[in-house]
């Protein structure tokens, strides 16, 4: 008796929509959540999926974040979850980051900008010199 069998890689777009500021970019943007696993399949058929690893990738920048598993498994299975923060460890800056320069700060609020402003968009005093 001939047995087919193999251990692939697949990968499987989850259906989430939320939209989001980019901590690293800057701009708006939304997230898409995909995950990766690792699938026996016999006569061609998959049988067992393990290894599943969560991954949020910015619609704005390209940025790939790794997912908690707990809230991966959540939007996984179509409960209503919001991403924070705290759910994702950064994996790979995406291509359009650029890094922010820094030209004025105000020294009465902290505000920083890289714009030509004479006064703080924040507390409306004079940028100094």
């Amino acid at each position: 008796m001939i047995f087919f069998f193999g251990i692939t890689n697949g990968q499987k777009e989850l259906d989430f929509h939320q939209q989001m500021t980019c901590d690293l970019c800057g701009r708006m943007g939304h997230y898409r959540v995909f995950m990766t696993y690792m699938v026996l399949s016999i006569f061609f058929i998959p049988v067992f999926k393990w290894g599943r690893t969560y991954y949020v990738e910015t619609s704005c920048c390209g940025s790939v974040y790794e997912l908690r598993p707990e809230t991966g498994r959540a939007i996984e299975y179509g409960e209503n979850v919001t991403i924070r923060q705290e759910d994702l460890y950064l994996r790979q800056k995406g291509s359009n980051v650029r890094e922010r320069k820094v030209s004025k700060i105000c020294y009465n609020c902290g505000y920083e900008t890289s714009e030509d402003f004479e006064f703080c968009p924040k507390c409306g005093r004079a940028f100094e010199s």
